[in-house]
């Protein structure tokens, strides 16, 4: 089995380390630190578990923990300072054990340690849905609004999703994309030649966005939801304001109009863009009882936005380009198919 470890102490791990070297089940591929290091590492080597501390400086724990066995799909064991830990928002691929004091990390300790893990890897092997007993109860809700944001390969990835959506897509679709000025109506007539399923236009200030078509941001304005008609259909903003961390269109403001507005009906995407604009929007979606997926590394050109809203906590699934439309077909569409 393939392990990290991560603690704040250096002297933990490698207690910890040392250890399970012993076991000729055991290969540790990494020891890190800190939560966003841990993060980064899961992504990256694709452990068969986590043996992590409580309390990870960085990110804070329960979102660290809910990004990896959430998000990541990877069963993680968790030292604990408590005797009666609280598993309270956490998926069953999350199991505590105590952590001893350091007179106590013990054969008889490391023996119970690895069992465990073997228990939880082999529970997370059997029953795949176990990662997902919380996140994808959510497929029930009634969304109302899809919103995308996309920086640096977008257009690709954005194509890519809305091919995959089928016809007679059941709700609107906004679209913020970071664009250089006079770019935009040229973006648009691209994607409307390659997505011909789906109507795709620039937003228009003061319209009211319909099922089925895809209103993308021009550039430099900020595209924003003003408010919701009584059909539900969203009626749109374009604004002048400032540029938010130098960006206008900005993904931030038009997900966190939409989370304003939408609260639990709102479903949003952040796929592949440098820095971290929609991550903080995200963290507003979910925070509001709304839903967010976003783009896994691994088919990211640039994987800067949607690293930043899995540490900021606002990524409630993370999936590669190619998973998305069908799991936007599953949470919007009644029956779940295109």
């Amino acid at each position: 089995m393939k392990i990290i470890i991560a603690d704040d102490s250096a002297v933990i791990r490698a207690i910890l380390e040392q250890n399970l070297k012993a076991y000729a089940n055991i290969d540790i591929i990494a020891s890190v630190p800190n939560g966003r290091r841990l993060v980064q590492a899961a992504r990256e080597l694709h452990p068969d578990a986590i043996l992590s501390d409580s309390d990870m400086p960085e990110i804070e724990g329960t979102q660290t923990f809910t990004s990896l066995s959430r998000e990541l799909h990877i069963p993680v064991l968790i030292l604990t300072d408590s005797k009666t830990a609280a598993v309270h928002g956490f998926s069953s691929s999350v199991a505590f054990i105590e952590k001893p004091d350091l007179s106590s990390y013990k054969k008889a300790f490391f023996d119970a340690l690895v069992t465990k893990i073997a228990n939880l890897v082999e529970t997370a092997s059997k029953n795949p849905s176990a990662h997902a007993d919380v996140f994808f109860s959510d497929a029930g809700k009634d969304f109302k609004i899809l919103c995308l944001g996309a920086s640096t390969g977008g257009p690709s990835a954005v194509s890519d999703v809305l091919k995959g959506l089928g016809n007679n897509f059941p709700i609107p679709i906004l679209y913020a994309q970071h664009i250089e000025i006079g770019a935009d109506k040229n973006m648009a007539d691209w994607f409307c030649s390659v997505c011909p399923n789906i109507t795709i236009k620039l937003a228009e200030d003061g319209e009211e966005a319909k099922a089925g078509t895809v209103y993308m941001a021009p550039a430099d304005k900020h595209l924003v939801v003003t408010y919701a008609k009584s059909n539900g259909n969203p009626v749109l903003s374009l604004s002048n304001e400032e540029p938010e961390r130098f960006l206008r269109p900005a993904v931030n403001k038009l997900f966190r109009s939409a989370a304003k507005i939408y609260g639990k009906n709102c479903l949003a995407l952040l796929l592949t863009g440098m820095g971290q604009d929609g991550a903080e929007g995200c963290k507003m979606i979910l925070d509001n009882g709304g839903y967010t997926i976003v783009e896994d590394k691994s088919t990211c050109v640039v994987f800067g936005m949607p690293a930043a809203a899995i540490e900021m906590g606002g990524a409630k699934e993370v999936l590669p380009r190619f998973q998305i439309p069908k799991r936007v077909n599953e949470l919007v569409r009644k029956d779940g198919n295109k």
